[in-house]
């Protein structure tokens, strides 16, 4: 994919994340707008880096390093991008993930379909499994720092 054909895309899904945000947690587009540009930006970053540099990691990874490295102490831009970042509810972008998964899935419908419930019921099987893990893990380590 080019170069403007991601940011097209990102920009995309920062107008999403941002609509997201105003709708469900009444932070108005223009106090999200700076953290918006901080994600974007990054992200135009880690895919520049997966394009260029000869380490083989997806561009989440260089998404996290990038990250870290602006917002860590040493960084000049610091405290701008952590209180941009800020303003941005993290559970917004879910909305975008949502719909995408959907017309990711809509695509390869009739394949769905063939699975049947087996589908669903691995799906139910792997996301309490999660929860559970999840549930277990935070009160072994919530019991273990003495937390509880």
């Amino acid at each position: 994919m080019r170069y403007i054909e991601w940011l097209f895309l990102l920009v995309l899904g920062a107008c999403g994340t941002g609509l997201a945000n105003f709708i469900g947690y009444e932070t108005g587009f223009l106090d999200s707008l700076p953290g918006l540009v901080v994600l974007v930006a990054i992200s135009m970053l880690a895919v520049l880096c997966v394009k260029t540099i000869p380490l083989k990691l997806p561009i989440v990874a260089y998404c996290a390093v990038i990250g870290l490295l602006l917002a860590c102490p040493l960084s000049p831009i610091r405290d701008f991008v952590i209180d941009s970042a800020a303003k941005i509810n993290f559970t917004a972008p879910f909305t975008m993930v949502g719909a995408y998964a959907g017309l990711a899935i809509g695509d390869q419908l009739k394949t769905f379909i063939k699975q049947g419930p087996k589908i669903l019921i691995v799906g139910l099987l792997v996301m309490t499994g999660t929860f559970l893990g999840s549930c277990i893990w935070d009160s072994l380590m919530l019991t273990l720092f003495q937390a509880i």
